[in-house]
């Protein structure tokens, strides 16, 4: 799977995406760090790759319609997380990634668990399941 990382993920998340067989490009090393949400999201549809982030702004299905993009991941560590949660978090998204395809949805993910949220025809759908 194509990932692009948000500026709020660090090498780590990065290393750990590309471990697991993933083609990664990062906001930071494109020069995209502060660049607006849009911006973000329509170079990730120009270099066809999903978004993985920790910005809750992405996960508004409204503003952000899923399927029209390449998936949408935001994760979500415990408040007052430490970098193991967040480490433990993208370990969740590799384990969902290897279960179900990504594109068209956005995902939550904490973790062991993905809320997934797709459209399907003019209704929309969720559904949670745990890793």
């Amino acid at each position: 799977m194509r990932l692009k990382l948000d500026e709020n993920l660090g090498k780590r998340a990065a290393e750990l995406c590309r471990t697991a067989g993933h083609d990664v490009a990062t906001v930071a090393a494109e020069g995209l760090c502060s660049a607006d949400d849009p911006k973000i999201l329509a170079v990730c549809l120009q270099e066809e790759r999903c978004l993985v982030t920790l910005d809750i702004g992405f996960g508004n299905p409204l503003l952000y319609k899923p399927s029209h993009y390449l998936g949408l991941a935001v994760l979500r560590p415990p408040d007052r997380a430490c970098p193991s949660h967040l480490v433990d978090a993208v370990k969740t998204l590799l384990q969902a990634l290897e279960r179900e395809p990504i594109k068209g949805k956005l995902w939550i993910v904490q973790i062991g668990r993905v809320r997934v949220h797709q459209e399907e025809s003019s209704s929309e759908q969720e559904e949670t399941w745990t890793t």
